[in-house]
């Protein structure tokens, strides 16, 4: 799903970018006006996740989020029918929402990150930054499973 998360909402980026969803977020575009941020939306027909009953309610798309804290919205997102599951393997970068792409087996990886043939490594197309299913992805999982039955 193609979204726009409003600066009021950044901590739900990672986890929507990690669930597969292309996810821009109004804070690393500078977009701080509603018509700005409707604007950009409604160009790269996205939906808006937002706290604003305002902007929610000019937007052609939007799901208006009640909770302040991440946990109540990723819920909030879940029951308006957002899917919340982590694929097998990630596609989105949670750093700048570029593609992901396979480190192979034999390639270089940072020292921060592991090896790839001991372990599946994915990078950003876009910025570079490196991925794997360590103990973030753990967290996020655990995070997503008390929200989402089943995950």
């Amino acid at each position: 799903m193609r979204l726009l998360v409003d600066v009021m909402c950044g901590r739900l980026v990672s986890y929507l970018r990690m669930c597969g969803h292309d996810t821009i977020y109004a804070g690393d575009r500078g977009l701080e006006a509603d018509d700005d941020v409707l604007s950009v939306a409604a160009a790269a027909d996205r939906t808006i996740l937002t706290r604003d009953v305002a902007l929610a309610d000019r937007a052609a798309a939007s799901v208006l989020l009640e909770s302040r804290d991440v946990n109540g919205q990723l819920a909030d997102v879940l029951a308006a029918g957002i899917d919340l599951t982590l694929p097998d393997v990630p596609t989105r970068c949670g750093r700048c929402n570029g593609r992901l792409g396979p480190v192979e087996p034999g390639g270089v990886t940072p020292a921060y990150a592991p090896d790839p043939a001991d372990e599946r490594c994915w990078q950003c197309r876009d910025c570079g930054q490196y991925f794997w299913r360590g103990s973030h992805w753990d967290r996020v999982r655990e995070t997503l499973a008390s929200i989402v039955p089943d995950t």
